[in-house]
């Protein structure tokens, strides 16, 4: 295996392990074995457990990030903020593992990666209020992102657990008509 695809054998791996079982019950044997590689490929690859995390939410935002952008490029007010709930339960639904750890991760104070998991609020969230300053310029852009941002996700995961029958377009539907 290529380095490249050993570091992203391991991501994934991980990942489904942290999302299934939690970050601190899920120990780097297990990602390794997930992962068929040895354990010294993990560490070798990240440096630590948390080097590793650290590259999952780095991955995720980045990729979540750049969706978002993607998505809202071009569209202003009430318009962008629709593109942007329907990118994020579509990012949901695409990666149901990231959107988990996302939602167990992001309000744990005191771990070594806090600063990793900032920035999924200033990449990711940035995006959202910068939209609804846009919006909705009486509102604070800071808090209402974090709450549409939150309910979208809480929602899309709301959506894959229990209420998969339901399309893309129900959902953020359901989501937009709490917003306004």
């Amino acid at each position: 295996m290529r380095s490249t695809d050993t570091r992203q054998h391991i991501v994934e791996a991980a990942l489904a392990l942290v999302a299934e079982r939690g970050f601190s019950a899920t120990s780097v044997d297990e990602i390794a074995a997930a992962a068929h590689v040895a354990k010294g490929s993990v560490f070798y690859n990240f440096g630590s457990k948390t080097g590793l995390f650290e590259a999952i939410i780095a991955e995720g935002v980045s990729r979540l990030t750049a969706a978002l952008r993607t998505a809202a490029d071009g569209l202003h007010g009430r318009e962008a903020v629709e593109a942007l709930v329907a990118e994020l339960l579509r990012q949901v639904h695409q990666h149901p593992d990231f959107a988990k750890v996302m939602v167990a991760e992001a309000f744990r104070t005191g771990r070594s990666w806090q600063d990793s998991i900032r920035q999924l609020r200033d990449d990711s969230i940035g995006t959202f209020a910068a939209v609804v300053a846009d919006a909705w310029p009486e509102r604070d852009p800071s808090i209402t992102a974090a709450t549409i941002f939150g309910g979208t996700l809480l929602a899309g995961l709301e959506w894959l657990a229990f209420q998969p029958e339901r399309s893309l377009d129900d959902v953020c539907r359901a989501v937009l008509d709490a917003v306004h």
